[in-house]
């Protein structure tokens, strides 16, 4: 066993080692990385529009020049009218100085008397708190002049004032950032091509169908949102910009630039755009209102563009889970700062892409990824080994609305019960957990029949029951009396329960007998006297006792028509017949499904027979 795991230590060692080497080295060549993500994004951005202009044979060069030249400029005609507008009301704030001490009158009057006791209070309790212990002897006050208390040294941190040589060094920053981008990007665009083949052969020439579909889908994913994120955040600065213009907010037009602008940042984004206007409404305005409205503003406009506009146009989801989002926020803004706080959406889409397409790297799908990472039936029996009876009902009602009840009890609830039989036979499952398993499942199966039976019947509810019988007269007139038989515990039991309850939904006549001992059942079957009696087992373990049932039932009732339910079994049917000693092969089915349309069958010829 030791041999076996070694190698695979190894591999997750190797493994954590890599992902600390690639954190680190993102960390560090941050000044080149940061430029290059931004380049291939808003190459994403303005690639289909080169691509428009290189359909009118105007080469590769000018339409890389011409939309990246058209980029720069919005930018910096955004960037000059921002500034014109910061200046201006930076101009205007000294203006409404008197609002703003009103302002603090107005909520310091109310409260302020109570608002110096508690000042008052804690003061006292400091000074208590700051005086010298005592040794616990009481000295003399009398005739002692108290000592004069030293004032303490003022101590005041000066800030050395700033060189020349620092502004024009982060300036000179700034800009060289700006010309890496620039030159990123134009390069990208002109040279797609050959970027996208090296890619390809960095991959390896034998994987061409896994790299075709990588890049596909990340650059449809990554365009698709950052275009469609540019046109919301666009029209929801234009909303902010004219409702603040209507308001009366100096600087509309900035507040809805930097509105447009900060939803860029995921969470964060909204939020901190907001602040600026409503501080600057409750400085300008005498009264709330305009500070009411601004806040009304924002709030209405944030909900109905993350509600309504992004569903709608967004469509196909990007692929991100909400926890994976922040995670991602979190994890790309420790390592390239405010700017990888606005590339981490797209950045973290481009690594889930790459776990769908390349198996390595398939956790990365798993953890970040929106897909369901377990099964219905998976995620209901982990919540019955978690003793969670609500979220378990929950992912069964969840089903049930999509599919019909056959279906349900087929693909999550009878799967589940096999999974808690292997269990309970490698002693996995304590005595506790196994009851609690058993009485729910009882229970939810009561539930959903009850539920199933009053809400309208779905369309694939009808094809179902349709296909499994005749027309109601007709079955009533030669219906079969249908006795299900639990061959060894309470699994089988709830299967059986299970297969009267889709039976009688059909229109049969069945019941569900409740484990007991064999001969308290016999005897049971007997009173009732039915037409069919279906023995329900779970293999592989309730196959013996299946064999010994069905040879006592057999001897007590010899021309009494036996089923076998051995359900969801992969064993070959032909040597269960053998252990069995069964006289037919047909006798024994594996699912509730061929069970009700064997039932359904018999029904009609022993209504032609009638006849």
């Amino acid at each position: 066993m030791s041999r076996k795991t070694a190698p695979r230590d190894r591999n997750h060692l190797l493994a954590v080692v890599v992902g600390v080497v690639v954190i680190v080295a993102l960390y560090f060549a941050r000044v080149i990385l940061i430029p290059l993500a931004l380049a291939l994004l808003l190459s994403f951005i303005l690639t289909p529009l080169a691509h428009l202009l290189e359909r009118a044979r105007l080469g590769r060069v000018f339409p890389a020049v011409f939309v990246v030249f058209l980029a720069v400029a919005v930018v910096a005609g955004v960037g000059w009218t921002f500034g014109r507008q910061f200046a201006s009301v930076i101009e205007e704030l000294p203006d409404y100085q008197q609002n703003i001490t009103d302002k603090i009158q107005m909520l310091r009057g109310a409260h302020s008397h109570a608002l110096s006791k508690a000042a008052d209070t804690v003061n006292k309790m400091s000074q208590q708190l700051a005086a010298p212990p005592t040794d616990g002897t009481l000295e003399p006050t009398e005739g002692r002049k108290p000592k004069p208390a030293k004032a303490p040294l003022a101590v005041q941190i000066v800030k050395p004032p700033s060189l020349p040589l620092d502004s024009v060094q982060g300036v000179l920053s700034v800009l060289t950032s700006a010309g890496l981008v620039i030159i990123f990007t134009l390069f990208m665009i002109m040279r797609r091509d050959d970027l996208r083949n090296r890619f390809i052969s960095l991959i390896g020439t034998g994987h061409l169908h896994v790299a075709t579909q990588a890049m596909d889908d990340a650059a449809a994913r990554v365009s698709r949102y950052l275009r469609l994120q540019l046109v919301v955040n666009t029209g929801y600065g234009v909303i902010i910009g004219i409702g603040l213009h209507f308001i009366g907010l100096p600087g509309a037009l900035l507040w809805g630039v930097i509105a447009g602008i900060l939803r860029f940042v995921p969470y964060l984004g909204p939020p901190l755009g907001g602040i600026g206007p409503l501080l600057l409404a409750i400085a300008i305005f005498p009264e709330w209102h305009g500070a009411l409205w601004t806040l009304g503003l924002f709030v209405a406009t944030e909900i109905t563009t993350s509600q309504l506009a992004e569903p709608m146009l967004y469509g196909e989801r990007t692929g991100l889970s909400p926890v994976a989002v922040l995670a991602a926020a979190v994890f790309w803004t420790a390592i390239w700062g405010p700017i990888g706080l606005v590339l981490s959406t797209p950045l973290t889409v481009c690594l889930v892409v790459l776990g769908r397409r390349v198996p390595r790297l398939a956790f990365l799908h798993t953890l970040l990824g929106d897909d369901p990472v377990l099964t219905p039936t998976a995620h209901f029996y982990q919540r019955l080994l978690a003793m969670d009876s609500r979220e378990a009902r929950d992912v069964l009602e969840a089903t049930l609305k999509t599919h019909s009840l056959e279906d349900l009890y087929e693909a999550v609830v009878l799967p589940a019960l096999a999974m808690a039989e292997q269990d309970r036979h490698s002693d996995q499952l304590d005595d506790t957990t196994e009851k609690f398993i058993v009485q729910n499942t009882k229970e939810f199966v009561e539930e959903l029949y009850e539920t199933a039976n009053h809400r309208p019947m779905a369309r694939g509810d009808e094809d179902s029951l349709t296909s499994m019988s005749q027309a109601s007269g007709e079955r009533q007139e030669c219906a079969l009396h249908v006795v299900c038989v639990p061959a060894r515990d309470e699994a089988d039991e709830i299967v059986g329960v299970m297969l009267a309850q889709i039976l009688r939904r059909a229109g049969h006549h069945a019941d569900a007998i409740a484990m007991g001992t064999t001969s308290d059942m016999l005897a049971e079957i007997g009173q009732l006297n039915p037409d069919i009696v279906c023995l329900s087992a779970l293999p592989p373990f309730a196959i013996s006792h299946a064999r010994l049932l069905y040879n006592r039932l057999r001897t007590q009732s010899p021309r009494l028509k036996i089923i076998l339910g051995l359900w969801n079994s992969a064993d070959d049917l032909r040597v269960v017949v053998n252990r069995m000693g069964m006289a037919e092969e047909g006798s024994i089915l594996t699912s509730l499904s061929q069970v009700a349309q064997t039932i359904t069958m018999a029904t009609a010829v022993a209504t032609a027979n009638s006849h």
